[in-house]
């Protein structure tokens, strides 16, 4: 044993031991763990989608994957060989530095995947620009052209990777230009290296079209390189933001700064709306101030022959920022606070002096606090206050239409859209649904044709219904006729989710569209390749959210389950039946950010064992769920948001897992409500059954119509999978290659 250990020892040390690396190249074993290194990393990657199969899938749409898989697993092994044998490389450490340059690809891609900073259809343009450099690297040539040539996500990867490349530095530019362009709420924060640099000061000017607070805040700093940078633009909207800057309560006058620039308000026209000196705040007369000045610029913005664009319509206390607020903090939270008080005139009265252009603002705007019993009164006074005979179409042309997509698709899901088209004269009902449903494919996002399913899903008017069933049908007709495949896309996909709204029609979306059953759910779909179905549940540390951990937990009677407590997370998993883990991490201290550290550690365990949540729920207040979402994992296949208006964080969610069934409130989180909703799927699936969304949601309904109104009433407010039309359509058109 003694002599073969020191024989191998020499080996090491001349390099002459060798082992054979796939079917190409010899490897000698001073550098054989270099490239176990990157086949480890390779395995990380293949196993994030839960199996380690060889194939790689990151993605709804198999042509991605394919790319993904041969970029990374393929193409990684002929630059590693490549290295090996074909380079200039010939010193040992040289090598081993190239090697370790593959493997931090990798793991950088898996990682930043993982967190949801690149795109996986990007692995094939990530792996053709590192080659790209490794070769600029070796002939000492800079790495900038290479770098230029491809979106931030990429360069950013490859260009810390190769640090000491020449071009590094220039590099630098390069991805902070790509990045305020996408990212031009940053610009201010990150622009200190590159104050001199010629194009400093029209960032300045883009970073005021997305971010007036932050550019405020800089301004004030007038010793620092950003206020000096401020302060020596000469641009008029910034010139009045410095002025702004040295007043009091300036973020008030920031939604009317094209007005105060242009004058057609002045500083002390505001100002007696706020509370200055002997003064108190109207935040009414404020309110209608916002509302008043919203349909102006709305005008510019829509001006068929000069459109513009009002510099503080949007971004971060830009006025429909402000207006946002305001709404939600004047108007809806007084009146959701009240919810549980029966007389009207105490419970509405923060609206009392609001007209019907501000509640249809008001509406629009808190679309995602308002109640559903304060969103029925809201409209009902918006339409006593519009007179004996109310006209909706009066109403929308005195706001020129401004959000009326929404405000459609608001009345739709309340149930009062019936109401509000009978005040159209003649046919202007028919021409608004119409304008409703036309030139969707115009927009850059999906959010109006979100909108129009969504608003389908919710009608019951049968003549409505296929009156925007025929709609729909004739603008994908134009769009076949115009060559237009985005708009083709869209209203196919609409009008087969319309159809298959109708069990008659015997549409089956997973056949036509490509997507995972809509109306159920199959038990092996949630099963790991251990036949074990995972699920991961948030909790926070707040009262609400102890109070509903310690709810939870009577879901599981010990002679069905047994429950673990460990330090920062909870097993629960089922003694009977189908194998089901349920981790749910410990409702630790909110305020010193304990329950965020459970979660986290929580969520790197799930990780590290390769147990892949297909169950995810949410336990507690909407302002959490963000957190939630940020930690979303893909693998997720069954979302429960058992918060307030999740409903609302349907589209988000989509984006990071693109095939989940979720189920959501547009109302209150109750725990009364969750908690059997959540043992239904559990019972279900333990018993080794399918999920059916109508049985189970029908069974549901009967337990809940002999509650106590309340409670029925906060039932109602939840949004099972089947009937999100608009999260169908997200999915759907997910599965296309269109833009």
């Amino acid at each position: 044993m003694r002599i073969s250990f020191y024989l191998l020892f020499s080996f090491l040390l001349t390099g002459s031991l060798s082992v054979k690396a796939g079917d190409t190249t010899t490897i000698p074993i001073s550098r054989a763990m270099f490239h176990d290194y990157i086949k480890a990393e390779q395995k990380r990657l293949d196993k994030a989608d839960g199996k380690l199969d060889g194939f790689i899938r990151l993605s709804n749409i198999d042509d991605i994957n394919l790319q993904v898989t041969d970029a990374m697993m393929r193409r990684i092994d002929v630059l590693r060989n490549f290295i090996e044998q074909d380079s200039p490389i010939s010193k040992n450490n040289e090598k081993v530095r190239y090697l370790r340059f593959i493997e931090n690809l990798l793991r950088n891609f898996t990682n930043n995947w993982k967190a949801h900073k690149i795109n996986a259809a990007l692995a094939p343009v990530l792996v053709d620009n590192f080659s790209s450099i490794l070769q600029a690297n070796l002939k000492g040539e800079s790495m900038a052209p290479f770098i230029l040539q491809v979106p931030y996500e990429v360069g950013i990867i490859n260009s810390e990777i190769f640090k000491e490349n020449p071009g590094y530095a220039l590099c630098q530019k390069y991805l902070f230009l790509k990045y305020s362009e996408s990212h031009p709420e940053t610009i201010l924060q990150k622009i200190g290296p590159y104050i001199d640099e010629p194009f400093a000061d029209t960032l300045v000017v883009l970073a005021l079209q997305n971010n007036l607070i932050k550019l405020y805040d800089y301004a004030q700093s007038v010793n620092s390189l950003q206020g000096k940078l401020i302060r020596r633009n000469t641009d008029s909207r910034i010139k009045m933001l410095v002025q702004l800057s040295t007043m009091d309560s300036a973020l008030f006058y920031f939604p009317f700064l094209d007005d105060l620039i242009s004058g057609k308000q002045t500083i002390e026209g505001i100002s007696k709306y706020l509370a200055l000196g002997h003064k108190t705040y109207d935040s009414v007369g404020y309110f209608k101030l916002l509302v008043k000045t919203e349909i102006e610029y709305y005008k510019r913005l829509n001006d068929p022959e000069k459109p513009d664009t009002p510099i503080a319509m949007f971004g971060v206390n830009g006025l429909s920022d402000m207006l946002q607020n305001k709404a939600i903090q004047h108007f809806i939270r007084p009146i959701n606070e009240l919810h549980e008080v029966a007389n009207p005139a105490i419970r509405f009265k923060a609206l009392e002096h609001l007209g019907p252009r501000e509640l249809y603002y008001m509406m629009v705007f808190g679309e995602n606090e308002i109640f559903t019993s304060s969103y029925k009164n809201s409209f009902d006074l918006m339409m006593k206050r519009m007179g004996p005979k109310p006209r909706g179409d009066s109403l929308l042309m005195s706001v020129g239409f401004d959000h009326f997509k929404k405000f459609i698709k608001m009345a739709a899901g309340y149930n009062k859209l019936d109401t509000f088209l009978r005040t159209f004269p003649g046919d202007r009902a028919d021409k608004l649904m119409m304008a409703f449903i036309a030139r969707l494919e115009a927009s850059n996002t999906l959010e109006d044709a979100d909108d129009v399913a969504d608003s389908y899903g919710s009608i019951t008017n049968q003549k409505l219904l296929k009156s925007m069933l025929k709609n729909v049908s004739d603008n994908e007709t134009r769009c076949i006729e115009n060559s237009n495949p985005r708009g083709q896309k869209i209203y196919g996909l609409l009008k087969l989710i319309f159809l298959s709204a109708d069990s008659t029609n015997n549409i089956d979306l997973t056949k036509e569209l490509g997507i995972p059953p809509v109306y159920t759910v199959d038990n092996k779909y949630l099963s790991d390749d251990s036949g074990r179905i995972i699920e991961q549940v948030f909790f926070y540390g707040d009262k609400d959210g102890k109070e509903s951990y310690d709810s939870y937990l009577t879901s599981f009677p010990r002679s069905e389950w047994k429950i673990s407590k460990k330090k920062e997370w909870t097993e629960i998993n089922s003694l009977k039946g189908k194998p089901i883990w349920i981790f749910a991490n410990n409702p630790l201290d909110n305020d010193k950010d304990l329950d965020a550290d459970a979660q986290k550690h929580l969520s790197n365990f799930l990780d590290e064992n390769s147990l892949r949540p297909s169950i995810v729920i949410h336990r507690g207040h909407s302002y959490h769920l963000k957190y939630t979402i940020e930690q979303m994992p893909e693998s997720a296949r069954i979302i429960m948001l058992g918060s307030c208006g999740g409903y609302n964080n349907l589209k988000q969610i989509l984006e990071y897992a693109p095939d989940a069934h979720i189920i959501s409130t547009k109302q209150i989180g109750a725990r009364d409500v969750n908690k059997p909703i959540i043992e239904a799927i559990n019972n279900t699936l333990r018993a080794g059954k399918n999920i059916d969304w109508r049985r189970m949601w029908g069974s549901l309904e009967a337990l809940f119509a002999k509650a106590p109104r309340e409670k029925r009433d906060l039932f109602e407010d939840y949004i099972p999978p089947h009937k999100n039309l608009g999260a169908l359509m997200i999915k759907a058109y997910s599965k296309t290659n269109i833009q």
